[in-house]
């Protein structure tokens, strides 16, 4: 159908919940809309964990005639970036170029927002690039303001850890420290970021048995019971191990400290390596120990294994400490704006 022509009758809009038939139409749709190559293993990843975890997912078809013409990918925030209140963040969004204008991302979006508020969240966030005009129309469009957060990012290569200070970047202990898409390791070994993660505390990836330490020193932070959060995120950090980088480090035989990040290429319309931190805890008693710097430090180590080019976060404007220590590791503003609309 040509944009702007009326459809026959019988020939409406419906939107359903997006199948594992439906790949292929996705990945051909996305792939027209103007990427530099078909995703499908990015989008095939996202509707496996969406299959797997569809407490975590919610995913949107628009059909017409039995034809598929548009999609949303959304994911469910439980614990990501520092929330303790339920939101859904949307990351993808394509419409058939030929049903372009026809409302069907409005339509999309729409039951987007009712799907996130029958799950009991009050907010709908995602974000875009300040360069994309097309999106940023479509975002206004929509009702999305601009959110307070900040969106930051860092090079994954070691050079930012050259001139980190150690006081200076000491993991931030507040309440709000746990707030929260290649690396040459040949450096000499009196780099105080890189010693620390290498031989002062261990930095390992997360397991099964670290459940009951990592959601000991959570609530210690946080104060709250994040439990059910933190079990999908181990389920999906441990069924999917392309998809999460998360860590733990240990001291002197305790869990101290942990990371969870992931690698989910793709997501905001991104066709580089981008990884996500979402929460990155260190215990309270150990808080100017390094464990912030020793767990990024592995952290960086793995994305480089992984390729990943870039490490990108969401941090709340008024979170001091923790911006200071990421600055401190070499993040700096994005080229990428943070956007929130109500899901109610």
């Amino acid at each position: 159908m040509s944009k702007g022509a009326q459809p026959a009758a019988g020939d409406e809009i419906k939107i359903r919940a997006l199948a594992k038939d439906d790949l292929a139409a996705v990945v051909a749709i996305d792939a027209a809309l103007g990427r530099l190559a078909p995703r499908r293993a990015y989008f095939e990843r996202r509707l496996g964990a969406a299959l797997a975890s569809p407490e975590l997912h919610v995913q949107f078809a628009a059909e017409r005639s039995g034809a598929l013409v548009g999609f949303a990918l959304a994911r469910r925030l439980v614990g990501e970036f520092g929330a303790v209140q339920p939101a859904v963040r949307l990351e993808v969004i394509g419409v058939d170029r030929g049903e372009q204008g026809a409302g069907i991302a409005t339509r999309l979006l729409a039951r987007l927002q009712h799907s996130a508020a029958d799950g009991g969240a009050a907010e709908m966030r995602t974000q875009a690039s300040w360069r994309d005009g097309k999106m940023l129309h479509f975002l206004d469009h929509a009702g999305f303001s601009l959110a307070t957060d900040h969106v930051i990012d860092c090079a994954v290569r070691a050079g930012h850890f050259d001139e980190v200070d150690q006081e200076e970047s000491a993991a931030p202990d507040s309440e709000n420290s746990w707030k929260t898409p290649e690396t040459d390791y040949s450096a000499a070994a009196d780099n105080d970021f890189e010693a620390l993660g290498r031989d002062r505390i261990e930095a390992r990836s997360l397991a099964a048995g670290d459940f009951d330490e990592v959601a000991r020193i959570d609530r210690k932070i946080t104060g709250v019971d994040r439990s059910a959060y933190l079990r999908q995120v181990f389920a999906e950090a441990l069924g999917n191990s392309g998809v999460r980088a998360s860590l733990v480090a240990r001291k002197d035989s305790m869990t101290v400290g942990f990371v969870m990040a992931r690698t989910d290429f793709g997501d905001f319309g991104r066709t580089e390596p981008v990884a996500v931190l979402d929460t990155i805890g260190v215990d309270p008693d150990f808080g100017h120990a390094g464990v912030g710097r020793a767990l990024l430090s592995q952290l960086f180590l793995n994305l480089q294994a992984l390729r990943v080019e870039r490490l990108e976060t969401v941090v709340a404007r008024g979170d001091f400490a923790l911006l200071r220590f990421l600055y401190a590791a070499g993040f700096a503003p994005a080229e990428r704006l943070a956007f929130v609309r109500s899901a109610v």
